[in-house]
């Protein structure tokens, strides 16, 4: 009879602590289990990309002359309206963002001189410049400051000229030169990039030359460019 009345309480008591398991498998844990880490992805300037731009340039350089047999001085500089494309390559390493880029433009910067007897030293203010530079800067997030450096060549039109009482002419050519300037881009979203720019471009196009001891002439094709861009970054 105990034996019966032992083997009675060990069975119920096993059964009790099942059914304590059982329920306390249902209730909730007081330790919530940790959310799913999900990163966002972090923007980066590496990758190609390529645009278009709108500015102004003003020349700084003097394109002079003087003819002794007139008795005529004059010279002058020119500003106006620019465009273009561009198109290059970032890389970036940490904050640092290093790259390269080239651009094509129109400029109505040159300098159509001026007209004296009908004809007299006469160029066009059309022409173009492009330029091929390196770029290296910092990047705070979205927004990068860089430097830039590199090659210009072009023909702002202003070099031509025209004597024709003293049947003297000198057609435009592209001269080659350098650049160098700065800037702003910051990232609208993750493909499309505004900037803007300041460059310094000299295409070294300084010469002096006379005609018959007659004409003497010296151009400086040297301009500041200021522009807004817009670029489209490729994934």
């Amino acid at each position: 009879m105990r034996t019966s009345s032992l083997g009675l309480l060990a069975a119920t008591a096993a059964l009790a602590v099942s059914v304590s398991d059982a329920r306390a498998a249902d209730l909730p844990s007081r330790y919530s289990p940790a959310p799913a880490y999900s990163a966002l992805p972090l923007f980066t300037w590496s990758g190609f990309y390529a645009g278009v731009n709108l500015g102004y340039g003003r020349s700084s350089g003097a394109s002079q002359y003087y003819d002794p047999a007139f008795n005529v001085t004059g010279g002058g500089r020119k500003s106006g309206f620019l465009g273009g494309i561009q198109g290059g390559y970032n890389y970036q390493l940490g904050m640092f963002v290093v790259g390269a880029e080239a651009d094509l433009q129109y400029a109505a910067v040159g300098d159509k001189g001026a007209t004296y007897l009908g004809t007299y030293y006469r160029g066009e203010e059309d022409g173009y410049f492009g330029t091929v530079r390196a770029r290296a800067g910092l990047a705070i997030d979205r927004a990068l400051v860089f430097g830039t450096l590199g090659f210009a060549y072009g023909n702002l039109g202003g070099n031509k000229s025209l004597d024709a009482a003293l049947g003297y002419r000198r057609d435009g050519r592209t001269s080659g030169g350098w650049t160098l300037g700065g800037g702003l881009e910051y990232a609208v979203t993750d493909n499309f990039t505004a900037k803007v720019e300041g460059l310094y471009v000299n295409l070294d196009t300084s010469d002096s030359y006379a005609l018959a001891n007659r004409v003497n002439i010296r151009r400086d094709t040297e301009f500041s460019v200021f522009r807004a861009g817009l670029n489209y970054k490729f994934n």
